[in-house]
């Protein structure tokens, strides 16, 4: 075990720390639901960068930042009657022994490890979407755009609603593009470097496509079994690193990037990543 790891407890000791601080401590005592909600986000995000990092360190520090966002709301309602971390903990496991009746239902069999039961396995969309009253049902509103139109796809695949392999999304794809290579045709002149400014017509048109487009790219990575976040977060560190490494160059050979030109740039691209 990596000697920057802490010492390992029990739950029941975080669990025993939390309900002593909201009665030690003034600032623990002040806080409700609503007031906690900015630093479940923030810890959320906060795990995902360790996790994005692989820190091993990192991870265990931010797990133990998002279970004390956990506890603490647990907390809270065990003081206001209304549940405590016990009835949290049966929640989560009649969750997932309802989201698997191959292995925890009543005429389930004992299976060890590596006996196969993907044939007994029903989607777990399906199972679902016979709850659901709508599409987007439970879908928190605030979920990143990227992951929620991934999750739309995915209820909807859970009805039945999908393509039987990833030709179809990426023919939509090609049909997507198309439509918006037509639309910046048919108006010229007034796509130019900056666009058209919001509210114009032929800004909403364009947005709308290139929504459109977004979308089916979106249906395309689930299809192929990548989740469209992660393959944009590469992506976007890819680039990063790339384009830092063309400012590295040029600045050791006296290149202004900011003055020399997309041509000048392609080429120090294409080294870098010619070097990589």
């Amino acid at each position: 075990m990596p000697p920057s790891l802490p010492p390992r407890a029990a739950l029941d000791d975080a669990l025993r720390i939390m309900r002593d601080l909201r009665t030690r401590d003034p600032w623990d005592r002040a806080q409700t639901h609503e007031s906690l909600r900015p630093y479940l986000n923030e810890e959320a995000h906060e795990l995902d960068d360790a996790l994005r990092n692989g820190d091993d360190a990192a991870i265990v520090g931010e797990l133990g930042d998002v279970l004390l966002q956990v506890l603490f709301h647990s907390v809270i309602a065990e003081e206001r009657g209304a549940f405590d971390a016990g009835h949290v903990a049966g929640s989560l496991v009649s969750k997932m022994k309802a989201r698997h009746p191959w292995l925890y239902g009543a005429d389930s069999e004992p299976s060890g490890p590596g006996v196969a039961e993907a044939s007994r396995r029903e989607p777990w969309e399906k199972m679902k979407a016979r709850s659901r009253r709508s599409l987007a049902e439970g879908l928190p509103a605030g979920l990143p755009s990227l992951h929620r139109a991934h999750r739309l796809q995915e209820r909807a695949a859970g009805v039945g609603f999908d393509w039987p392999d990833v030709q179809g999304p990426a023919a939509k794809v090609r049909e997507e593009l198309g439509e918006v290579a037509a639309l910046i045709a048919e108006h010229g002149a007034s796509f130019h470097t900056h666009g058209v400014p919001s509210g114009d017509a032929r800004h909403e048109a364009l947005e709308g496509e290139l929504g459109d487009l977004l979308f089916a790219v979106v249906n395309l990575c689930r299809k192929a079994g990548v989740h469209p976040s992660l393959a944009l977060d590469k992506a976007n560190a890819k680039f990063k690193r790339r384009f830092e490494g063309v400012e590295d160059l040029a600045a050791r050979r006296g290149i202004d990037v900011r003055s020399a030109g997309l041509d000048a740039l392609d080429a120090l691209w294409d080294e870098v990543k010619a070097g990589e």
